[in-house]
């Protein structure tokens, strides 16, 4: 079990890493084929001994058969016993082998499972903040889980149904040396029963498809109602948005039933005609007795291999709705599987300069080398957006291509219209990003450095940023690169020392998923002490404080210049308490620097100024 889980290294980005082959992505199909590949060795171990397994079952009723020719029929006692023993053999056999095949199988389900959920988490890591532009969140996470959990189904299946082929066999050329007319009916049993059921596939396909598509739509509901929790129920919104889950939740439902109606049809189709099948068996077979064409323990072994086709039969059936569901599942892989960044590597890298001036071309901002700025803007939309262009990253404002429509008649043109928004957006993205970025640093361009000197050198720190599961260490050093002095001190700067004095455990004490157990304001000083830990020759911050109360932001705000003094930093608020300790004030109207200077200059001299920085001292004191 050393290789378990898998490594799976498709689609890193690091230099240097040695990548395995990516995914075979060109249809679903394909994509299936890739994963049922890269398993070859587990499947093809696990139908062997699947095989074993199935020996009780293959080679039991032609024993029974001989004992009772043999032993009973014959009154023979050592006969009886000799094929009683042989019987008790390879039922041991097939219970050791059965406990065998099931851990086979669990085995390859995982490794599947796990191994798409690693692939969807690098594409994730790979795409990073340009992935919620190309497909929705409940997307990802519909494939990351109930997807790849189709897949692990499949391989599972597929082991089980090549060992039970192999028995299949073996029990036809047994009955065939036997009696070549029931033999030829055992051999026809499944062809003919599966091919009754095909019909059916198609409709449980595309019900399939809307369950799957209406799962996907119900994440997507759930998590912006978690992601905005706090927000509705300020508003007063979470009913008006639990009806719409609730609505939404009994789509879902419908479309489940009606999708299992289907998959009941076919398994109840395959009941029948396997008992149908048993009993003409049974018929032809007694016929064949009473004519003295077959002995009776041959006939005892017929039906024992007549009711042992049952299984067989089943698992087809089973591997035939499951390979439909992987399908739909599979074309869902894809379409967020084949994503690509819009990052490529410059064709002439330059090197990122250690200092200089920080300019954007859009808006005529400067930030100087070694000093604290404050951008101060009355549409805060502005201001984000000119930090976005600081970092490199790209203003995440569009939605998403939507998911396809529910109705079947115009599923496949409602998909090739996604796909071309999807590869229109990729597109745009892509060419954005080939241009010149129009942000330099040290009079370099941005668009000119590869990407990870730029996260190195400038560092953004916005409202967007989250807390994720672990400890308070992992919270504010995540990369474990600072001693337990530097941890201190970049907590203190963010006035966060409650946060450690309240959790049990110190820097070992557990944080829930998005630190779910600090209140808004705690949140977002572990966001800002976590970004000062990062030490980045630039820092740029969005709204660190908006959170926090005042008293709080004026110590925060000392603690930041105090300690990124030297340093060049940028901060995007309008709150006064920042701007006293600010090096240099720029002013944005409508995304452009229209004033820069000291607070007090900029409260003497403009007017827009002081209403925005007026406006927000009232609402302070409100």
């Amino acid at each position: 079990m050393q290789n378990f889980p898998p490594r799976v290294t498709v689609f890193r980005t690091l230099p240097g890493e040695t990548t395995t082959p990516a995914p075979d992505l060109r249809s679903p199909a394909r994509f299936l084929l890739w994963h049922l590949r890269r398993q070859r060795g587990v499947i093809a171990a696990a139908t062997v001994v699947g095989i074993l397994w199935q020996l009780p079952l293959t080679v039991g009723p032609w024993l029974v058969g001989r004992a009772i020719d043999e032993g009973i029929v014959a009154e023979s006692t050592a006969a009886t016993l000799w094929w009683t023993g042989l019987l008790l053999l390879v039922t041991l056999v097939g219970a050791v082998f059965g406990i065998a095949m099931h851990t086979m199988v669990v085995r390859s389900w995982l490794i599947a499972l796990y191994g798409t959920t690693l692939m969807v988490t690098r594409k994730a890591v790979q795409l990073g903040h340009v992935l919620p532009r190309r497909t929705p969140t409940g997307e990802v996470l519909s494939v990351a889980s109930g997807d790849a959990d189709e897949f692990g189904g499949l391989t599972e299946i597929s082991a089980r149904a090549l060992s039970q082929l192999a028995a299949y066999l073996t029990v036809a050329a047994i009955v065939l040396l036997t009696s070549p007319t029931l033999g030829l009916m055992v051999l026809a049993a499944a062809p003919v029963l599966v091919g009754v059921a095909l019909p059916l596939l198609r409709p449980l396909h595309h019900r399939q498809e809307t369950e799957r598509r209406r799962n996907s739509d119900l994440t997507s509901v759930a998590t912006d109602i978690v992601a905005g929790l706090r927000i509705l129920r300020g508003i007063g919104g979470e009913n008006t948005f639990g009806r719409n889950y609730a609505r939404q939740s009994q789509l879902t439902r419908k479309a489940g039933v009606s999708a299992g109606v289907w998959q009941s049809a076919i398994e109840a189709i395959g009941v029948l005609m396997s008992g149908c099948f048993l009993v003409i068996l049974m018929y032809a077979g007694a016929r064949a007795v009473d004519s003295g064409d077959l002995t009776v323990g041959e006939l005892v072994s017929f039906l024992g291999y007549g009711l042992f086709m049952v299984g067989p039969i089943r698992t087809f059936f089973e591997f035939a709705q499951k390979l439909t569901r992987a399908l739909v599942s599979a074309r869902k892989a894809v379409a967020v599987l084949e994503l690509t960044p819009p990052w490529r590597a410059p064709s002439e890298p330059m090197t990122m300069p250690d200092d200089g001036d920080l300019v954007d071309e859009v808006s005529g901002f400067v930030a100087r080398p070694g000093r604290l700025t404050v951008v101060v803007s009355s549409v805060p939309e502005s201001s984000a957006a000119m930090a976005d262009r600081l970092g490199r990253w790209f203003t995440v404002d569009e939605e998403p291509p939507p998911l396809e429509t529910h109705s079947r008649r115009r599923g496949r043109r409602a998909r090739a219209e996604r796909r071309a928004r999807a590869d229109e957006l990729a597109a745009r993205d892509a060419a954005r990003a080939a241009r010149p970025w129009g942000v330099t640093f040290g009079g370099v361009d941005l668009g000119r450095v590869p990407l990870e000197q730029v996260r190195r050198t400038i560092l953004v720190s916005d409202t967007g940023s989250q807390l994720f599961a672990g400890t308070l260490q992992d919270a504010v050093d995540p990369h474990r690169a600072l001693t337990r002095e530097q941890a201190e001190q970049v907590l203190r700067a963010a006035a966060a020392e409650d946060v450690y004095a309240a959790l049990p455990g110190g820097w070992a004490g557990e944080l829930d998923e998005r630190g779910r157990g600090l209140s808004g304001g705690q949140r977002q000083r572990l966001v800002l002490a976590r970004a000062l830990g990062a030490d980045a020759p630039v820092l740029v911050l969005v709204e660190p404080t908006s959170a926090v109360d005042a008293h709080t932001e004026a110590r925060i705000a000392q603690e930041v210049a105090a300690y990124r003094r030297g340093r060049t930093t940028v901060v995007a608020t309008v709150s006064p308490l920042w701007l006293h300790h600010a090096d240099c004030v720029v002013l944005l109207r409508e995304g452009r620097v229209v004033a820069e200077g000291t607070h007090e200059e900029l409260v003497d001299t403009e007017p827009d100024y002081r209403e925005v920085v007026l406006r927000t001292m009232e609402e302070s004191h409100v």
